[in-house]
C-alpha cells in the first residue's frame, strides 16, 4: 500500500521570497495600531486644577456642567491661559474635560486680537490631542478648531504655516467613520467640516498647504 505523501505547511511573512514558495502559509501583516487610541501623559491642566490654580471652577449651582470663571475673563493672561486650557483637551474625565471645553469656547469668544498672537503656542497641544487618536479627545478638538480659526481676524491664516504638524491626523481619519460613542460624532465628518473651515478661513494658499498634506481634499471654494 502507498503512502501519501505529506507536505509540511511553512509560515511566511507577506512580501517575501518565502511567500512565493508552494507550500507557503502567508501569516496575515501585524496590527499597525495607527488609529488606535494611544496614552497620554498627564496634563498640566490637571495639575493646576488639583493644586486650585485654576481661575476658573464648576458651577454647581447653575446649569448642568456649567463653569464660572474666578477672575474677569477680559483680564485673563492669554500667553498662558490659552495653551493651558488647550492642554486640558486631552482629558476625558469630569470635570477636567468639562472646564477646559468650556474654559477654551469662553476664551475663545472674548479673546479677540489677544487670540493671534498666541497662535504658535497653540500648535503643540493641538498636535498631541489629535495624536491620541481617542475619537472623544478628536471631536472635542476638531470642534474648537472650527470655533478657533472664526474667533479673530488672521488666526485662519496664522494657522496655515502649521498645516503639517496638525493635518497628518486629518489624512488617516478623514474617510474612517468612527463614532464617539459619548456624543454621537462622526471623526471623519469632522474632518471634512473642520477642513472646509480652514480652507474657508485660511486665505488664498490654504488650500495649496491641505493639499500638500491631505491630496484627495477637494476644494470648497474651487470649481
Amino acid at each position: 500500500m502507498l503512502k501519501r505523501k505529506t507536505t509540511t505547511e511553512l509560515k511566511a511573512e507577506a512580501f517575501t521570497v518565502r511567500a512565493g514558495m508552494k507550500n507557503a502559509v502567508v501569516e496575515p501583516p501585524p496590527r499597525t495600531g495607527v488609529c488606535e487610541g494611544q496614552r497620554y501623559k498627564p496634563t498640566a491642566f490637571r495639575k493646576y486644577y488639583e493644586r486650585r490654580d485654576l481661575p476658573v471652577v464648576m458651577d454647581y449651582g447653575g446649569r448642568p456642567n456649567s463653569i464660572k470663571w474666578k477672575v474677569d475673563i477680559e483680564r485673563i493672561d492669554y500667553h498662558h491661559y490659552l495653551p493651558l486650557f488647550f492642554e486640558g483637551l486631552r482629558e476625558t474625565t469630569h470635570p477636567y474635560e468639562t472646564l477646559a471645553c468650556h474654559g477654551v469656547y469662553d476664551m475663545l469668544d472674548h479673546g479677540g486680537p489677544k487670540i493671534l498672537p498666541v497662535i504658535p503656542l497653540l500648535v503643540q497641544p493641538i498636535r498631541e490631542a489629535l495624536n491620541t487618536r481617542n475619537h472623544r479627545v478628536m471631536c472635542n478638538m476638531l470642534k474648537v478648531l472650527q470655533r478657533l480659526v472664526t474667533s479673530a481676524d488672521g488666526v485662519g491664516e496664522a494657522l496655515v504655516p502649521y498645516y503639517r504638524n496638525i493635518l497628518p491626523m486629518f489624512n488617516i481619519f478623514k474617510d474612517k467613520k468612527s463614532l464617539d460613542s459619548e456624543s454621537g460624532d462622526d471623526v471623519a465628518d469632522l474632518v471634512k467640516e473642520t477642513l472646509t473651515v480652514m480652507e474657508q478661513h485660511g486665505g488664498q494658499n490654504a488650500f495649496m498647504h491641505i493639499k500638500y498634506m491631505i491630496p484627495t481634499y477637494q476644494s470648497c471654494t474651487r470649481n
